[in-house]
């Protein structure tokens, strides 16, 4: 689930649509529970207590600051750093910026700090 992860954009709908996915899938691995004769599912909490690693968001952005750390340690000369620091000609399309991914970095490490 996570190969390539560290170069998404991560938006709060993304998030939530990752978060909904392990929570199913964790409540896969666990089954059910039987209480007083009666089968229910575990509620968020009951999962969260017994499957106690972090959560998939936050291993992705995890990563995302470790790769940066290795693309910012890169020679001048790889590929990945010349696109990096690149800036791109012509003009941009009407409306809102689009996330960049730069800026969602900044901003996980502004709110590390």
């Amino acid at each position: 689930m996570t190969y390539g992860a560290e170069t998404w954009t991560l938006t709060n709908k993304i998030e939530k649509m990752i978060m909904t996915w392990e929570r199913k899938i964790v409540r896969k691995i666990y089954g059910p529970t039987k209480e007083n004769g009666q089968w229910r599912i575990k509620t968020n909490l009951e999962l969260m207590n017994k499957y106690k690693s972090q959560d998939i968001v936050m291993v992705i952005k995890i990563r995302r600051l470790e790769w940066l750390g290795h693309v910012i340690r890169m020679n001048e000369t790889r590929s990945v750093k010349k696109i990096f620091e690149g800036k791109l000609e012509g003009r941009r399309s009407k409306g809102r910026p689009r996330l960049r991914w730069i800026n969602d970095v900044e901003d996980e490490l502004g709110s590390l700090v």
